[in-house]
């Protein structure tokens, strides 16, 4: 816990107040003032049931709502609540939760509404969970409850035989115990599970929009939040507008505040949120684009600064003079966030549990020179993953260290050798060990940041004689394909969505492929570890298993493991209340802009 520094006591008079208050409040958003902000990746869908990536997530948390949130400045974070009157109850030894909502809180207004109110029910975050069920949704969400509700593949199961998912049949999981009462019952008690009730996918939804626009919803988002969707161009522009007939609401904290984020707990208390009437997001996928649209003050805020550009804009860890003396303002992140390398494990080529094709994914994985591409291409922001579980999440164990996935070209080339990868026609590369030609086939976006890491690829899979080919397409694109087992080998990484290993370890989980599990990796052993660990609560006995399943994923390398990003993040001078949270990534709706300083 981080102690309160001295001369904070008018913040720590209104500590313990609720996080959503209906008090009478400053103004509401200012419409002359619009947020510019920036996507690196185009959004897929504004379903909250269905998108799952970065770009979409960040929109939908803001249209859509959650029963419970984090509070926003609150060091370690700390979940409060959002829709509900106070945080959900708990019964029969935590295996139910009961989850009052606040009454008073309406859905923007929508054709499907047919021109009346439509206040926010208990039934429509029913609907949001039985939506995550429904395998016609595709949810990529499943993980979080499958197996945790009582008789969860009561619904499916019923959806397999008649071809429909029945949302009217009553699942024992989840009961409407009345207008604004959702019970919840687990099959046994899950320390966790109050974490699935912040993130976005189980975000409550009106059943009547979702009939009214069918296979478009997810370019009709109509939620409860602070901000509603306005101007759209697809994966190119998106204008989120201040919802007007959202509830009055002030940050309060909750939890103890570092000294740096007083001011901005200060500068909030009593404002109505959100401050500004507009949020404009340009999907920009080029990092040079960017930079020069922030330099140029097109841009409020740029949440991650292209690494072609750190060195330009920081100096010795520190933002340079240079755009100091423009008044920019530097914020240094360490989000708990993981990237890597997959393979298809299904892939003919580099899929497989043999032990020869074991070795072709170790070898690649030994000659990829993470350091270098550490050094060179990220700048040097970023520290070399040593496990699948980034540090600051519960599960994480410090005293881990592998080696199976260190920089060893040589020795990369010998286990070539040693299961039969051999060059036979003397043109500079291995064939397989029956002879046929192997070619490893690489994806990844159309950018210049992505043409410097296929330069690497290409320079470390020559120095062990395997050929590598790549081929492009966008992000979104590139995701669908991941889902539907279209991508041998492809660099991804993973935000967490909330502080715990589990949500990490659920991308190797064998019943998860199809979803984010795009490695397609499915090993007993490593699934049965799996089951194990969601029983326990955080402690070392669970944390050891952590580090077996993840000794799992070295020894079979379905991931070649990369790194742990710092992330830089710049400001305009008028930008005002902005903090970065480790796990909520868009917090748009606490930032304000001094007009008179933009001008």
């Amino acid at each position: 816990m981080n102690a309160r520094a001295p001369g904070s006591r008018r913040v720590a008079r209104w500590l313990l107040l609720a996080a959503w208050l209906p008090a009478s409040l400053a103004a509401a958003a200012d419409a002359s003032k619009t947020l510019r902000v920036v996507f690196s990746i185009a959004e897929t869908s504004f379903d909250p049931q269905f998108a799952s990536d970065g770009a979409s997530d960040g929109v939908i948390d803001n249209i859509y709502e959650p029963m419970l949130a984090y509070d926003y400045l609150a060091r370690p974070v700390k979940l409060v609540p959002r829709t509900l009157e106070a945080m959900p109850a708990l019964e029969d030894g935590g295996k139910t939760y009961i989850c009052k909502l606040r009454k008073g809180i309406f859905f923007t207004p929508d054709p499907a509404f047919h021109g009346k109110p439509r206040e926010l029910i208990a039934p429509d975050y029913a609907y949001a969970l039985k939506r995550v069920l429904d395998p016609a949704v595709k949810s990529p969400w499943a993980w979080l409850i499958e197996g945790k509700l009582l008789a969860t593949g009561e619904g499916q199961g019923r959806a397999a035989k008649t071809g429909k998912f029945d949302y009217d049949a009553p699942l024992r999981g989840i009961e409407v115990a009345d207008r604004y009462t959702l019970k919840i019952h687990l099959k046994e008690a899950d320390p966790r599970f109050i974490y699935l009730l912040a993130v976005s996918s189980t975000g409550a939804v009106a059943r009547e929009v979702v009939d009214a626009y069918g296979l478009d919803f997810g370019a009709h988002p109509v939620g409860t939040g602070p901000f509603k969707l306005g101007d759209y161009k697809r994966s190119s522009k998106i204008v989120l507008d201040a919802n007007p007939g959202f509830r009055e609401w002030s940050y309060a904290p909750t939890g103890p505040i570092p000294p740096e984020s007083q001011p901005i707990a200060a500068a909030l208390k009593g404002q109505r949120l959100p401050m500004v009437g507009h949020i404009e997001i340009s999907v920009i996928e080029e990092g040079q684009a960017q930079w020069l649209a922030f330099l140029n003050r097109e841009l409020d805020m740029l949440e991650r600064l292209p690494p072609e550009f750190i060195e330009e804009a920081i100096v010795g860890g520190q933002l340079s003079p240079r755009l100091a003396a423009r008044g920019i303002q530097h914020e240094l992140l360490r989000r708990p966030e993981t990237w890597w390398t997959y393979f298809d494990m299904e892939d003919p080529v580099v899929g497989g549990y043999t032990p020869e094709k074991i070795a072709l994914r170790r070898a690649i994985g030994m000659a990829y020179n993470t350091e270098e591409y550490i050094r060179v291409i990220r700048k040097g922001r970023a520290v070399p993953a040593q496990s699948i579980i980034p540090p600051d999440i519960a599960g994480y164990d410090p005293q881990f260290k592998p080696n199976a996935q260190t920089y060893d070209p040589a020795a990369a080339r010998a286990l070539l050798d040693r299961f039969g990868y051999k060059d036979r026609d003397g043109d500079g590369y291995r064939e397989t060990p029956d002879g046929k030609s192997l070619v490893i086939e690489y994806w990844s976006p159309p950018t210049s940041l992505f043409r410097q890491i296929d330069e690497l690829w290409k320079k470390n899979m020559d120095a062990i004689g395997i050929k590598i080919v790549f081929k492009k397409d966008r992000v979104a694109e590139l995701r669908k394909m991941a889902r539907l087992g279209k991508i041998p080998m492809r660099y991804d990484g993973w935000y967490a969505d909330y502080p715990d290993a589990e949500n990490f370890m659920q991308l190797l989980y064998g019943p998860n492929k199809g979803g984010e599990n795009n490695a397609r990796f499915n090993l007993p052993a490593f699934n049965e570890l799996y089951d194990q660990a969601r029983k326990l609560p955080d402690s070392q006995e669970r944390t050891r298993l952590f580090d077996k399943m993840t000794e799992l994923v070295l020894a079979y390398a379905p991931w070649r493991l990369s790194e742990n990003r710092f992330e830089d993040q710049l400001m305009q001078p008028w930008v005002r209340n902005y903090k970065p949270h480790p796990v909520r990534s868009q917090s748009w709706v606490y930032i304000d802009i001094d007009s008179a300083q933009r001008k």
